[in-house]
């Protein structure tokens, strides 16, 4: 069997959950400066796509959970044959819960890697906070982490009532840690830390609100990721002191961790990569590549063994992966058969019908037919074949005090303008409500979320069961930016203003909807649905603003559709785009 080439990717990897390289940012600038002109700078940090073709060294066995029987098989060819279902094309916007131990200090992304970096703000803060991490490591921040504001059921409520139709929950992140009684991981949120079995009363909620279920699993990388655990100060008096990450079972006597292998969570039982202890080195090596040190045979099944047992347990609708393609690919065929498994268990409960959904990142035109494409903090410039999802966040992926007190969250207003957008172009939209350590959201989350739910209460009939019309829309903004590795262009074009519109069209077709991204002032035209355009499908017969019981007049014209007597814009968030809806014979 032929083993992997060593990949030298051009490409940055930045993923969910990640910040850009230390070394391009300090608190400050990662705060002022969007990612996706950080990839564009440095191009070198950028990730392109694995081949299919690629064939696995690392073939991960499946006597402890066999794959679950079907159509599907562990193969590219096989998982070829998928059909996005059609419930996932109809519900455009979900909700996430990107939650975890990471939340506890409040202090943002990739906290579990950074606070073993010397120097970084994550070290600054973790010192003050807690201690050297020789001495409290992330495994001493799991155990401080207590979850003991968690409503899961009054949370999810809040999430549907803001238009929310499914809901997603983080089930580990790359810091290894398991938030469900993982048989394979004993470093889980029912064993240690909350105690809680977090992806159960996840689930319970989401079922119990009627919305299909999802898991993000970003653990595959923790491998490489948790490499500055490995290492030490250079300078001050605990220089040359070793973190924690090295650490074994055997070191835990009499500790409150006695009888757990630190092992089992860092898993650094494996030379480092080269360069590892430089920040950004893991964005050159995320594809396993440019010196990266290979998963082991054993890390590779205990990742198969734990993400088929999480599928297996809760059954999710939905599943994310925080890798380029699958996880793992093209070391190990492990993301192949958890992929047949997952699509197999699906048609099995739903009467032999395709209804589960996988997400993978960077994918090749081969991979959009088995994976649905999902594109970080970003946009493509126009409509797409397939279904696909952005992801993005409010704020940092992982709670962070600054962005509240810094008023820096995204506003319903903008949430709306980019759901809009995406929707226009055939996408779905999930949204990370950042989730405080102590399992709540705070007020400003709140209100972001209570205007967007005024906003969907009147338009969500332009959104969800919608389809994408002849052209995703018109106005300045409509002009695409390029798509730095997984996504990364969000912010980067120009401002929405009442002078864009994006279009959707109803399942059914015969209703036409133009979103405008702001509040026209008394009247507006729409110029892709000009009689000259050659894009009508059909007569114009009515045209209604949703929300209001206003007459809008309107002109058939060669120039295009003109409308007038627009009402004055509402004084709330209903305000942020007006939706006309635009019947047709």
């Amino acid at each position: 069997m032929k083993k992997i080439s060593a990949f030298s990717p051009t490409g940055r990897a930045t993923v969910c959950g990640t910040p850009r390289p230390a070394t391009l940012h300090g608190s400050i600038f990662f705060r002022l400066v969007p990612c996706a002109l950080i990839a564009a700078c440095h191009p070198a940090f950028a990730v392109g796509p694995i081949a299919s073709t690629e064939t696995p060294s690392v073939i991960v066995s499946t006597a402890a959970e066999p794959i679950a029987p079907g159509k599907f098989e562990p193969t590219w060819q096989s998982l070829s044959h998928y059909e996005v279902p059609e419930w996932f094309r109809d519900r455009k916007f979900g909700i996430w819960a990107h939650w975890g131990p990471q939340c506890q200090p409040e202090a943002g992304d990739w906290y579990a890697r950074e606070m073993y970096q010397e120097g970084s703000g994550k070290y600054k803060f973790h010192r003050a906070a807690y201690g050297h991490p020789s001495a409290f490591g992330f495994k001493d921040v799991i155990h401080s982490w207590k979850a003991d504001r968690w409503e899961p059921e009054k949370l999810v409520a809040l999430y549907k009532k803001a238009g929310a139709q499914y809901f997603f929950a983080m089930a580990n992140h790359h810091d290894n840690f398991d938030l469900w009684d993982s048989r394979y991981q004993p470093w889980n949120s029912v064993a240690v830390g909350p105690r809680k079995n977090i992806i159960g009363g996840w689930a319970k909620a989401a079922r119990a609100q009627g919305l299909p279920f999802g898991v993000s699993i970003h653990a595959a990388h923790a491998w490489s990721w948790y490499e500055a655990a490995q290492g030490a100060d250079k300078t001050g008096g605990k220089a040359g002191v070793p973190y924690d990450g090295k650490l074994t079972k055997a070191d835990g006597k009499g500790q409150w961790w006695d009888g757990l292998d630190p092992q089992d969570l860092y898993t650094q039982n494996h030379p480092p990569a080269s360069g590892f202890e430089k920040p950004g080195t893991i964005h050159s090596q995320w594809n396993w590549g440019g010196g990266a040190t290979p998963p082991s045979p054993a890390f590779c099944q205990n990742f198969y063994d734990r993400t088929a047992d999480l599928i297996k347990k809760y059954q999710p609708d939905l599943l994310y992966f925080d890798d380029t393609a699958l996880p793992l690919w093209p070391v190990s065929d492990a993301g192949l058969k958890i992929a047949a498994t997952f699509y197999n268990m699906n048609m099995a409960n739903s009467g032999g019908r395709s209804q589960g959904v996988i997400f993978g990142k960077i994918l090749t035109d081969d991979q959009k037919k088995c994976l649905v494409w999902d594109i970080e903090r970003g946009t493509p410039p126009d409509i797409q074949p397939q279904a696909w999802q952005t992801c993005t966040c409010i704020g940092d992926w992982h709670y962070n005090r600054s962005v509240y007190v810094g008023n820096r969250y995204k506003n319903a207003k903008t949430v709306i303008h980019m759901l809009a957008d995406i929707v226009s172009k055939n996408g779905n939209f999930l949204l990370n409500i950042p989730v405080r350590g102590d399992g709540s959201i705070d007020d400003k989350e709140v209100k972001v979320l209570e205007d967007i739910a005024v906003w969907m209460d009147i338009n969500k009939e332009s959104i969800h069961a919608t389809r994408p019309w002849a052209t995703f829309g018109e106005g300045p903004a409509s002009a695409g930016t390029k798509i730095q590795a997984q996504g990364f262009n969000e912010g980067r074009g120009r401002p929405f203003s009442s002078e864009d519109v994006r279009f959707t069209m109803s399942k059914e077709g015969g209703t036409l909807y133009a979103i405008v991204l702001g509040w026209p002032a008394g009247s507006a035209t729409f110029k892709s649905l000009g009689k000259q355009s050659g894009l009508r499908m059909g007569e114009i017969t009515r045209v209604e603003l949703l929300g209001s019981s206003a007459r809008i007049t309107w002109k058939d014209t060669d120039a295009g559709l003109v409308l007038s007597g627009i009402p004055a814009a509402p004084s709330s968030a209903a305000a942020s785009a007006a939706a006309f809806k635009i019947t047709l014979r």
